[in-house]
């Protein structure tokens, strides 16, 4: 993941804020969390696509039902419960749909 600023920013405006929001840059680009548990993050791809990332966990079917996700890949490996949405197909409605899931799945996580 390669860093993209204004998807960076556009994501913290989203989060809620308060002491158990935290930002940290991972695989380079920035991932933010609930209590220590990844909500989602921003990156660029190799390939220069601007996409958000949102943990929703495994078999979330209110995830599944969302428009604009597509299950995220680690090299070959699928990774259950993880969606990239098109940052330019994401308007801000969507982007609080996303976060909302991600959040609540983060908020049923004790924290770390």
């Amino acid at each position: 993941m390669a860093y993209d600023e204004e998807l960076a920013h556009r994501m913290r405006v989203a989060m809620p804020s308060g002491p158990a929001i935290t930002e940290k840059r991972m695989m380079g680009g920035v991932c933010f969390f609930l209590d220590g548990n990844m909500v989602g993050g921003a990156d660029r791809s190799k390939s220069g696509e601007r996409r958000l990332m949102f943990r929703v966990g495994k078999g979330n079917e209110l995830a599944a039902g969302l428009p604009g996700g597509l299950p995220m890949f680690l090299g070959e490996r699928p990774m259950p419960g993880f969606y990239f949405v098109d940052a330019e197909q994401c308007d801000d409605a969507l982007l609080g749909q996303w976060l909302t899931v991600a959040l609540d799945h983060a908020a049923s996580l004790p924290p770390k």
